[in-house]
């Protein structure tokens, strides 16, 4: 992590949602969300919301490194229907060490559709590739 990594970095991101971000879409093999309305699907929000806050940090990360998620928290206070422009705004509020703190909030054409805080961990890629692997890895014990 650079030392630019500071509280203050700002990202915003516009995305139109299209029709296979919404809720029947979500998990197709789930019959429960094909019957629902055809409106942004809160799982999706989420990785929207993800991204913004990446691109928040894509300046301030070293070689190697990259940031996942690790805690959301956020709202999704109303519909977005296909076609609509959801703009994120993502402020960073904190450093914890590797952890990393935004406010979030994003907005359609109607209302703000989602507000909260979303927490990012700085990972070294080849490390978590490591230990991933040995995870997947099977150990032959049953």
């Amino acid at each position: 992590m650079k030392s630019t990594m500071r509280p203050g970095l700002t990202a915003c991101l516009s995305w139109t949602v299209p029709v296979e971000r919404t809720v029947p879409h979500l998990l197709p093999e789930s019959p429960e969300f094909a019957a629902l309305p055809q409106v942004l699907a809160t799982g999706y929000l989420v990785g929207v919301l993800e991204w913004t806050c990446i691109r928040a940090l894509a300046a301030d990360l070293d070689e190697g490194e990259a940031t996942l998620g690790v805690h959301i928290d956020v709202s999704h206070d109303a519909p977005t229907p296909p076609g609509g422009t959801v703009t994120v705004v993502a402020a960073l509020t904190a450093v914890q060490g590797r952890v990393l703190v935004f406010d979030v909030e994003a907005r359609d054409e109607a209302a703000v559709i989602s507000r909260g805080t979303h927490r990012r961990a700085v990972i070294d890629l080849q490390r978590f590739t490591a230990r991933l692997q040995a995870r997947s890895t099977p150990t032959g014990d049953a």
